[in-house]
C-alpha cells in the first residue's frame, strides 16, 4: 500500500513509527532481533527509515526498509533527501527502491551537511524538496507511482522567514505531488491545530500526520529542539528542569507527556500519529498500551 491508501481505508487513526539506520553491524542486529519484533506487535500501518547524508548510512536505509516489508510484513518507506545527490544519483537510488519493492518515500530537502550553516544545492541536483518531489513524479512509471510524504512544520521551518512563507513552501511540495504531510516533532498541541488551520486555509487538503517524539532525557530534548526550533511548553520545561540529569525520571515525564499529547490529538480526530521512536521500544510499549493502540 502507498501512504495515501492508509488514509482512505476508513480505519483511524493511522499509526506509524520512524527508525534511523545505525552505524554498526551490532546496531543492525539489534534492529532485526529486538527492535522490530517488539515494534510490530503494535501493528503500525507503516514504518519509515531515515536517510543518512553523504552515504554514511544510505545503504542501511534501504536494507532496513526491505527488512520491515519483506521479513516483518509491515509496509515501509525510505526517507530521501537532496543532500549531495545529483539527478543521476537520485535516479539510481529510486531504481534501487523500486527493485527492492519499496513503494513509499518521505521526500525531504535534508539538513545542511555537518559543518555547514546553509544548504547548498549539489551540482545537477535540487535545492528544495518540491523540486525532488516533482522530479520523482516526472520520472516514475505512470502505472507504479510512489507514495510520497513531505514534511510540515507546526512552528515553521527554522530557516523560514515566517509561517506564511513556510506554508507557501509546503503548498509547493504538495502541488508537486506530495500526498501526505508528516509534521516535525512538537510538544504543544495548540501549535499543531493552528498549523492545520493555516494549511487548510492555503487550500492544502493532504492529511496532516502529527509527528511525536517521546522525551527520553532532558539533554536529548534540549539538543533536538535547539536544532529544529520546536518549543517546549513552560510546564513541561519546569518538570524536565526538576529531573535534571535523572534520565529515568525525564523518560517517565516524557512518556506521560506523550500519552497526554496523543490522547488529545486522537480525541480531536487527528488522521494519524507518526512516532519518532529513537530506535527504542520499551517506552513505546508503555505509550501504545496506554493509548490502546
Amino acid at each position: 500500500m502507498r501512504f495515501i491508501d492508509f488514509f482512505h481505508t476508513g480505519e483511524k487513526p493511522v499509526v506509524s513509527f520512524e527508525l534511523f539506520p545505525p552505524k554498526t553491524d551490532l546496531g543492525m542486529r539489534t534492529i532485526r532481533e529486538r527492535l522490530l519484533p517488539n515494534l510490530v506487535k503494535h501493528s503500525p500501518s507503516y514504518i519509515t527509515v531515515t536517510f543518512g547524508a553523504m552515504g554514511s548510512t544510505q545503504s542501511k536505509t534501504l536494507e532496513i526498509a526491505s527488512m520491515v516489508k519483506h521479513e516483518f510484513g509491515i509496509e515501509s518507506a525510505c526517507h530521501f533527501t537532496c543532500v549531495r545527490s545529483s539527478r543521476s544519483a537520485i535516479d539510481e537510488t529510486l531504481s534501487q527502491f523500486r527493485d527492492a519493492g519499496i513503494t513509499n518515500i518521505v521526500a525531504l530537502r535534508g539538513d545542511p551537511p555537518k559543518g555547514s550553516d546553509t544548504f547548498v544545492a549539489p551540482s545537477d541536483g535540487f535545492a528544495h524538496a518540491n523540486e525532488l518531489v516533482a522530479h520523482i513524479r516526472a520520472t516514475e512509471p505512470s502505472l507504479a507511482p510512489f507514495g510520497l510524504a513531505v514534511a510540515g512544520y507546526p512552528e515553521k521551518h527554522i530557516e523560514a522567514a515566517d509561517m506564511d512563507t513556510d506554508i507557501a513552501n509546503l503548498k509547493r511540495k504538495v502541488d508537486a505531488g506530495g500526498e501526505v504531510i508528516i509534521t516535525q516533532l512538537f510538544y504543544d498541541n495548540a501549535a499543531y491545530f493552528r498549523f492545520v488551520e493555516k494549511v487548510r486555509k492555503a487550500g492544502i487538503k493532504a492529511p496532516v500526520v502529527a509527528g511525536l517524539m517521546p522525551i527520553l532525557s532532558s539533554g536529548q530534548i534540549k539538543r533536538i529542539t535547539s536544532m529544529c526550533g520546536a518549543s517546549i511548553p513552560p510546564d513541561l520545561e519546569t518538570k524536565l528542569r526538576t529531573a535534571g540529569d535523572d534520565d529515568d525520571l525525564a523518560e517517565k515525564i516524557g512518556i506521560d507527556q506523550c500519552i497526554a499529547q496523543a490522547t488529545e490529538l486522537l480525541e480531536k480526530g487527528v488522521p494519524g500519529i507518526h512516532f519518532y521512536v529513537l530506535n527504542k521500544h520499551t517506552h513505546m510499549a508503555e505509550i501504545m498500551d496506554a493509548l490502546s493502540l
